[in-house]
């Protein structure tokens, strides 16, 4: 299928022809006709899957027709709610480049910045508001923002709310939106607490299922380096050695340890930069920035950034720590092998996270090919023999949550590897649920797809 046959208005097809797409990804083709039809839907899907033009486009074609909750001079047609300010900014890109072509205004808000530009924009008058949650309650209990003539609401990235510790503030917000609308609500899962909230704030929707939180992308090959906790610093240098690796984002489970790693890489001469909570909002941006401009090699970051970083043709991932939540090792590697392109994810694994690998391996269904052949190897007796003084520890299960990273509040409101046989021979890959194939350019490998 082309976007041509979607009922697409013209100059929504021509600002897709001007980002160089003609087809669709599966969640755009199963979204955008419903969303069109004005339906409530319930998008469960995994990042990379080129969710955020499955509402973007539609909504734009919906809010470029004449309304009927218009009550004032330019009130705010559509809210978009995502827990990151770099998700946020990603989302309101998307909506610059599809609505290139119409007389639509998009904002986004978010903290940790100064208000003023926010709130001068908003007087101006705004069609389109992508927010997070601190920053919205703020300035509507300031008196800048009405949402009583919102016609579409998107929750997007549900979950992650949760996870972050925003849902009350997100049940705030919800309670001051009119009745009568159409909700869009995406999650990559779908834990009870988020069910309940769905059943409550949807009607009659439509699901739209792509890819389960269970699989990761078919194109990503995995790898996983057994390695005592003191020699992953040397791993990581020595797997930098390799040239065609141009840039990296690294997973650290926490600040103190995303930081240290930045530090390590520094003495080595290779460029590299955090992001993570305790970041402003200028230095985190500025971080990306450069990562995205191939200024900096090696971005390091923490589970809060997971799904809020979409960099163009991203083609390694590497699990400096492993997470011990499963489904968190999902969302990493999927910021690689993104709606259809390749990618590699590499894991460093030492004796006190084997326990994590097996969970993640169980519910990915596969067998995450080792890397043996490198210069810190892990002898599989001592990897055995430290996971089981782990379990006698008690180190922290896999099914324990982390104490939650959450963003800073600033608003005030509530709340390859070296060359040789290193190298993994085989694809550590499940298949996606659904897999289009042919020689058209697929949509979605930009970093305004998701």
């Amino acid at each position: 299928m082309l976007f041509s046959e979607l009922n697409l208005i013209a100059p929504i097809l021509k600002a897709l022809e001007t980002e160089g797409y003609t087809q669709p990804t599966p969640i755009q083709e199963q979204s955008i006709p419903s969303i069109l039809q004005k339906r409530d839907l319930l998008g469960c899907a995994q990042t990379g899957t080129g969710k955020t033009a499955a509402f973007a486009i539609p909504m734009l074609q919906l809010l470029d027709q004449p309304h009927a909750n218009v009550k004032g001079p330019k009130p705010i047609k559509a809210l978009i709610l995502t827990p990151t300010r770099e998700l946020a900014i990603q989302i309101e890109e998307s909506f610059k480049a599809y609505g290139r072509n119409l007389a639509l205004r998009h904002l986004v808000i978010f903290g940790g910045v100064g208000q003023k530009p926010q709130t001068d924009a908003l007087k101006g008058g705004v069609d389109i508001l992508v927010a997070t949650p601190g920053r919205l309650l703020d300035l509507m209990t300031q008196g800048f923002i009405n949402l009583k003539d919102i016609e579409i609401f998107v929750l997007d990235e549900a979950d992650r709310m949760l996870d972050m510790g925003f849902i009350h503030d997100v049940k705030k917000i919800i309670a001051k939106l009119p009745a009568k609308r159409q909700t869009l609500f995406f999650s990559a899962t779908m834990p009870n607490e988020i069910k309940k909230l769905s059943d409550t704030i949807l009607t009659n929707p439509v699901r739209v299922e792509v890819t389960p939180v269970s699989s990761t992308a078919e194109k990503i090959q995995q790898a996983v380096y057994f390695v005592e906790k003191q020699d992953k610093r040397g791993l990581l240098a020595h797997l930098l050695k390799d040239k065609s690796i141009e840039t990296v984002l690294v997973f650290t489970r926490t600040k103190h340890g995303a930081d240290k790693v930045v530090k390590d890489l520094t003495k080595i001469n290779v460029r590299a930069e955090a992001i993570h909570g305790n970041k402003s909002q200028n230095a985190r941006q500025r971080a990306l920035t450069n990562f995205k401009a191939r200024i900096t090699r090696v971005l390091v970051a923490t589970d809060i950034a997971a799904r809020g970083i979409d960099v163009d043709e991203l083609a390694h991932v590497i699990n400096y720590e492993l997470p011990n939540i499963p489904e968190t090792y999902v969302h990493r590697i999927g910021r690689t092998g993104r709606a259809g392109l390749s990618g590699i994810a590499y894991s460093f694994c030492d004796g006190e996270e084997k326990e994590f690998l097996d969970d993640i391996e169980k519910l990915i269904g596969l067998k995450i090919p080792v890397v043996e052949d490198h210069p810190f190897a892990m002898s599989w007796q001592s990897l055995m023999s430290a996971a089981a003084d782990a379990k006698g520890k008690g180190k922290k299960k896999p099914n324990q949550r982390p104490p939650r990273e959450r963003e800073p509040n600033l608003s005030g409101a509530k709340k390859k590897p070296h060359h040789g046989s290193g190298k993994p021979n085989h694809t550590g890959s499940t298949s996606s649920t659904h897999n289009q194939t042919g020689g058209k350019k697929r949509f979605g490998n930009s970093r305004r797809r998701d």
